[in-house]
């Protein structure tokens, strides 16, 4: 949460509760939506590291807010998050652990457990896709998370496939 609350300050300051209508309507229904609560934690860990800056703004019929805006030291985290590549290889992956151990234990069947999975990523990917379905269509960001979860869940099956495959031949 720190990051994206960054980057979202990089186009200019706000407070708590517009970053999270920001999140919210950016990244469409398909992302687990934060708290407010959440929001605010961050933001006072993001102020006490330095990386952003809040100024309380009095307002006339309600308590002051706090507005948020970006430090250099925030703005240069935010570039080396950007120039920073992501690898998260899934070898630890809890489903393959149940996978491996389950004949060990006696406790689970493995083909049982590949089934139960698939079921779990076939119900996901029809949930999915009634959230593309009845998420705004200029929100393009919210479809590519959609689309990219979507992949992930089909590519995800096919392994479940090779698994299956595999194992059958062991028999």
């Amino acid at each position: 949460m720190r990051l994206p609350l960054l980057a979202l300050l990089a186009r200019g300051p706000a407070h708590g509760y517009e970053l999270k209508q920001d999140l919210e309507q950016l990244l469409g229904s398909a992302y687990p939506q934060p708290n407010v609560g959440q929001i605010y934690v961050t933001l006072g860990r993001l102020e006490k590291s330095g990386l952003i800056e809040g100024e309380d703004v009095a307002q006339s019929s309600r308590p002051n807010k706090k507005v948020y805006h970006l430090t250099d030291a925030g703005r240069e985290a935010l570039r080396a998050w950007f120039e920073e590549p992501e690898d998260e290889p899934r070898v630890r992956d809890e489903f393959f652990m149940k996978l491996a151990l389950a004949p060990q234990t006696g406790l689970a069947d493995q083909v049982a457990l590949i089934n139960q999975q698939r079921r779990q990523y076939l119900n996901t990917m029809r949930q999915l896709s009634k959230l593309a379905a009845a998420e705004d269509r200029d929100n393009r960001i919210a479809h590519l998370l959609i689309e990219g979860a979507m992949l992930h869940l089909q590519a995800d099956l096919d392994w479940l496939e090779r698994c299956q495959e595999e194992l059958e031949e062991l028999e």
